[in-house]
């Protein structure tokens, strides 16, 4: 009888034991979904204004786009980065005001932690892409398209230009509709601030 005791207290200490190191090994992932972006978003001033920060993360396409050279990539090749998506076209004439705030936005934090990501979405054909950034004198963005708009459709996007923030999970966690000044103070901050804000996770 005290042995089947002993084998029950026994029994029942290997379970909280374990229990334990379940919920210390799960907390640092629970921790690293629940980034609290309140004090970015208090940050936003001009334009940045009309960059919204969603209350909770949200899943983005898988679906795959056509690459500068031709070949295939997702979004989720990006992971483990901070993402601006810019979506555009060749005849929107605020995506030809924008783009070059973008290219200097990539210039002052482009890396290992950061990218702009510029996605042609629809009919646009690479040469008159090349010659969309030939005029505007952009070259360090990248050329990628979504021909049939299955990552702008996927993504809800319904007005050209729209800029997505990702987070480094690959999530959308912010939205801005229309063009904005990306090269400001401002939003070199707010990118910084959310780069930083995921660095340790």
């Amino acid at each position: 009888m005290k042995l089947n005791r002993f084998a029950l207290v026994y029994t029942g200490l290997a379970a909280i034991a374990i229990a334990a190191t379940t919920f210390v090994a799960l907390t640092p992932v629970a921790m690293a979904d629940s980034t609290d972006y309140s004090a970015i978003k208090e940050m936003r001033d001009g334009d940045m204004r009309k960059l919204i920060f969603h209350s909770e993360p949200r899943d983005i396409s898988q679906k795959a786009f056509v690459t500068g050279d031709g070949g295939e990539a997702t979004l989720q090749d990006y992971k483990g980065k901070v993402v601006l998506l810019n979506f555009w076209a060749t005849w929107c004439a605020p995506c030809r005001h924008e783009m070059p705030m973008l290219s200097e936005l990539q210039t002052q934090l482009g890396g290992t932690d950061f990218d702009v990501v510029t996605l042609a979405t629809g009919r646009n054909l690479v040469p008159a892409m090349e010659k969309f950034f030939d005029e505007i004198d952009v070259s360090n963005l990248p050329l990628h398209r979504d021909p049939k708009q299955m990552i702008a459709r996927d993504m809800t996007v319904l007005g050209l230009p729209a800029t997505v923030l990702l987070d480094r999970e690959g999530r959308e966690i912010a939205r801005l509709h229309g063009d904005a000044d990306w090269s400001s103070e401002n939003a070199r901050a707010i990118v910084a601030a959310v780069i930083n804000a995921t660095a340790t996770q």
